[in-house]
């Protein structure tokens, strides 16, 4: 099950970090005036709707985790919580119980959304110098 997840995982990150440079590769075919307007505004669109998915994805797979390894989710005590989950799953579910206590997936998402935005202008401005440079 956790193998699963985590090829789901960097399945989305992997298409996270590769939309910006397709984007420039259809935008680049189209020979537009307003090129770098459509690439940021094309780019934030499909970076938010995907980094929103993998925030929520990455708290519901926890949910599953945890369903899969026993944990009661409407317990209300250590004993009822725990009373499925056998001894040598205890720790990780303990620790992916905790990872979820954090903040929401829907702030992590915001944040995701501010650090992704330089990634954006920097394979932008490295489009830019190769353009420069091939001429």
């Amino acid at each position: 099950m956790e193998i699963f997840i985590a090829i789901i995982d960097f399945l989305i990150l992997g298409l996270l970090l590769v939309i910006p440079i397709l984007l420039l590769f259809l935008l680049g075919k189209l020979n537009t005036n307003y090129y770098s307007i459509y690439y940021f505004l094309i780019g934030l669109l499909l970076a938010g709707v995907i980094i929103y998915f993998f925030a929520w994805w990455s708290y519901q797979s926890n949910c599953f985790l945890l369903e899969y390894y026993g944990y009661n989710i409407n317990g209300l005590n250590e004993t009822e919580l725990f009373e499925k989950v056998l001894p040598e799953n205890k720790e990780r579910v303990i620790n992916i119980e905790k990872s979820i206590m954090g903040i929401g997936w829907t702030l992590k998402a915001i944040f995701g959304f501010v650090v992704f935005f330089p990634y954006l202008c920097l394979i932008s401005i490295i489009n830019r110098f190769l353009e420069k440079s091939k001429i």
